[in-house]
């Protein structure tokens, strides 16, 4: 789903362990880490999204997780010029994303990585909580900078990580 500006309409996921540390995944076949993220499908609302990418992507139910947070606006990012399939209509430009603060309820055995046919992901780990914003994609950086500030009182305070039941 792409809007009249040309943006990617998806949601962005950062899942934290009661450790205060954030999934981070590495791409198939590359060296790019990166936090979950998916595209908006049409119909669709953030929070659908959000589920389902978790659940694609690695494997997580809603009852695995708890959700703190919602960033309180869309937060974008420009494609290099090189990414940009200008042959493409609609063109897309860039994404916009709603992301989502999470907290792991379950074990980290139930997450998989291969839940569908075409994995986004080949291996992950649980990171320090700023430790992305150094190795994410250039482009992406901004919007993690502004995802991760956004949510660090949540995380970093000892009230979010209080109560975590796992199964």
């Amino acid at each position: 789903m792409i809007d009249k500006a040309g943006y990617r309409c998806g949601v962005g996921i950062i899942l934290v362990n009661d450790r205060r540390q954030v999934f981070f995944a590495k791409r198939v076949g590359m060296q790019a880490w990166q936090f979950p993220q998916g595209g908006m499908k049409e119909q669709e609302t953030p929070e659908q999204t959000m589920y389902r990418e978790l659940k694609e992507e690695i494997g997580l139910n809603p009852e695995d997780v708890e959700v703190i947070a919602c960033t309180r606006r869309w937060l974008r990012y420009r494609l290099p010029s090189r990414l940009v399939r200008h042959h493409a209509k609609p063109l897309c430009i860039g994404q916009k994303q709603k992301w989502y603060l999470l907290k792991l309820k379950s074990k980290n055995a139930k997450i998989n990585l291969c839940m569908n046919d075409d994995p986004e992901f080949d291996s992950w780990a649980w990171v320090s909580y700023w430790y992305p914003l150094r190795q994410v994609v250039a482009f992406k950086r901004r919007v993690y900078i502004l995802a991760l500030k956004e949510f660090s009182k949540l995380v970093l305070s000892k009230a979010v990580m209080r109560n975590t039941n796992h199964a």
